[in-house]
């Protein structure tokens, strides 16, 4: 059994979006269209489902016609402590590619290195470590 795993609808981008996340985070991906589902509240080509499985986890769609698409605010996705410090810094870097760094890895009062970002798709993600000694 696997913990949270985030569900987000995307505005029509879900494919390139999941291929996206699996290049940083690895995994394996699973897409499934509109048409394959049987769904039709948009393009049968459409992103339906989709899954990456992995070290990190997500679950997705793009967003029917009565669907809102993501829209992250007050919150983030954390990954703190869940691979080693250089791993979680190409995450960083390859996540702020073409987003926005709201604060860079830093080391914190604590001893802890963290950063914020939100990637080129409007997901805000948290990530950290605490340095080995």
């Amino acid at each position: 059994m696997s913990g949270l795993i985030p569900y987000l609808l995307f505005p029509g981008n879900a494919a390139e979006a999941f291929a996206h996340y699996q290049g940083i985070f690895g995994g394996e991906l699973q897409l499934f269209d509109y048409a394959e589902l049987g769904r039709h509240d948009g393009p049968a080509d459409a992103i339906g489902h989709g899954m990456l499985r992995g070290v990190v986890e997500l679950a997705g769609a793009d967003a029917g016609a009565d669907d809102d698409a993501v829209q992250m605010g007050g919150m983030f996705f954390s990954l703190l402590g869940t691979a080693d410090a250089g791993t979680l810094t190409r995450w960083f870097d390859a996540l702020a590619a073409e987003g926005r760094v709201i604060s860079p890895l830093t080391t914190r009062p604590w001893g802890d290195v963290d950063g914020s970002l939100v990637d080129r798709y409007g997901i805000r993600w948290l990530i950290g470590y605490h340095p080995e000694e």
